[in-house]
């Protein structure tokens, strides 16, 4: 807005109000005495540019954009979450808080408590930073940075979970909208989705009105992950909206509506192909891994869309390709099959087992 108001036309407009009887060049005295108010009235336009484009929430980030949204409706950002779990360890000695376990791609875990290992036993271990990279597979938490005394092996039967980063501008900004453009009020669809929303771990929320009877509401949900919701994070809404589904207002909603949360289904993908040509520059575990990863972006993007029913053959297609250190393939496989796989009533897409032959 005020991008054209540089020092050069401030300067002009300045000694084209001095009367003409006067030196005005560059080093007389009129020049040089407005000279420093010439260059700080150009930082005031940069200044008031800056503002007045702040003024349009779109354009914020970062901590600027979660004090307006809390400024306007009291919403906060939901923050990172830290993965968890039991890990196994054998051997005979003692393993206490602050020990450190790593998977082999170095993503650390410690100790929440002391144990003492008594040919084996288990421990509650928790990501040492927060946030979705400590969400890992079975099996994969197998290293000591620091040797234990008596120690002999570690590793997590189960794979970690719970780990939830910290709620992006993107999605801090579309529950704004939502809340702006469909108002919750009156346990309205709106509000059961605002509260769902709420709670940390949660990425997404769908309502269904009277699903058993008058009076009910169902809150199905995924996580922020954009999987199916794990049970603590269901637990979580639940006690949030109706303790126990018990429709007597000692959460969120009010007094007689029966609300019960669950999880969205998760619909299984497998996917085998063969692959033409390959980028001898990545080891095959590495090309699964890319592999996997295009088709973990494919399904979240499709997650929870009203307007997609179906998970593409196509789709997939494109993204093995667009896969580094995967060329061209052949002989793809969805499920077994080469059509396009549905989606109904509240399943979401999971990624099963990859095969590349």
């Amino acid at each position: 807005m005020y991008e054209n108001q540089t020092a050069e036309e401030i300067r002009k407009r300045v000694l084209d109000r001095v009367s003409s009887d006067y030196d005005k060049r560059e080093g007389g005295v009129i020049y040089d005495c407005i000279e420093p108010s010439v260059l700080e009235l150009e930082q005031v336009y940069i200044a008031l540019d800056s503002t007045i484009e702040k003024m349009d929430i779109e354009v914020l980030s970062g901590d600027e954009l979660a004090q307006r949204i809390y400024q306007r409706t009291g919403m906060t950002r939901k923050p990172a979450t830290y993965a968890a779990k039991q890990l196994e360890a054998t051997g005979t000695g003692s393993i206490n808080e602050g020990d450190l376990f790593q998977t082999g791609s170095g993503i650390q875990f410690k100790a929440m408590e002391n144990v003492l290992i008594n040919g084996s036993g288990t421990v509650r271990i928790q990501a040492a930073v927060a946030g979705a990279e400590g969400n890992v597979p079975a099996n994969t938490i197998k290293y000591m940075p620091v040797s234990i005394p008596g120690i002999d092996s570690v590793t997590n039967q189960e794979p970690t979970e719970g780990g939830y980063d910290a709620e992006s501008d993107e999605d801090l900004l579309q529950r704004y909208y939502e809340r702006i453009k469909t108002p919750p009020t009156s346990g309205n669809k709106s509000q059961y989705k605002m509260w769902a929303k709420e709670v940390t771990g949660v990425g997404d929320a769908r309502v269904v009105p009277l699903w058993n009877g008058n009076n009910t509401v169902k809150v199905v949900l995924i996580d922020a992950n954009k999987e199916p919701a794990n049970a603590e994070v269901v637990s979580s809404v639940q006690n949030y909206i109706d303790p126990e589904a018990a429709g007597e207002g000692k959460g969120a909603a009010p007094v007689g509506a029966y609300c019960t949360v669950v999880s969205a289904d998760g619909k299984t993908i497998n996917v085998a192909f063969t692959a033409l040509d390959i980028d001898p520059a990545y080891t095959e575990e590495q090309r699964k891994a890319n592999v996997e990863a295009k088709l973990g972006e494919y399904f979240r993007s499709i997650t929870f869309r009203e307007d997609i029913t179906e998970i593409s053959y196509a789709q997939i297609g494109y993204r093995l390709l667009d896969a580094t250190g995967i060329r061209d393939y052949s002989d793809l496989t969805i499920n077994g099959g080469t059509a396009n796989i549905p989606l109904v009533n509240n399943e979401v897409p999971v990624l099963g087992v990859v095969t590349i032959a």
